[in-house]
């Protein structure tokens, strides 16, 4: 019945935010018309979790090697948050716009995938 998903971040500098994916994270995209880039995600999976605050939505890259992909964005002169270990995986937080953050993160938990 579904076929995928289409993610849509919405930013203030989607210019900045896009040059991030592509050049930064390196994620394939096509440019359909204008410099719009629809980029190319990994297979990816969803969490449904409960909340007491404001409903909303997180975006996090997962990865197999988090140390790795911490030393690429030392090398390119990213800044990201410290390490923040839990039950499910450690996470980095990583600011690809003024204000506008991700998470990349190396589960730990079993993956539909």
């Amino acid at each position: 019945m579904i076929s995928g998903v289409h993610a849509m971040l919405y930013s203030r500098a989607a210019d900045q935010v896009r040059a991030f994916f592509r050049d930064v994270l390196e994620v394939s995209a096509i440019d359909v018309g204008g410099g719009w880039l629809i980029f190319k995600l990994p297979p990816a999976e969803m969490g449904v979790h409960p909340t007491e605050e404001t409903p909303h939505a997180e975006l996090y890259f997962m990865c197999d090697d988090l140390a790795a992909v911490m030393a690429t964005l030392d090398a390119k002169g990213i800044a990201y948050s410290p390490a923040r270990e839990a039950d499910w995986g450690v996470a980095i937080g990583v600011e690809v716009a003024p204000g506008e953050r991700i998470g990349i993160y190396q589960p730990r938990h079993p993956s539909p995938r």
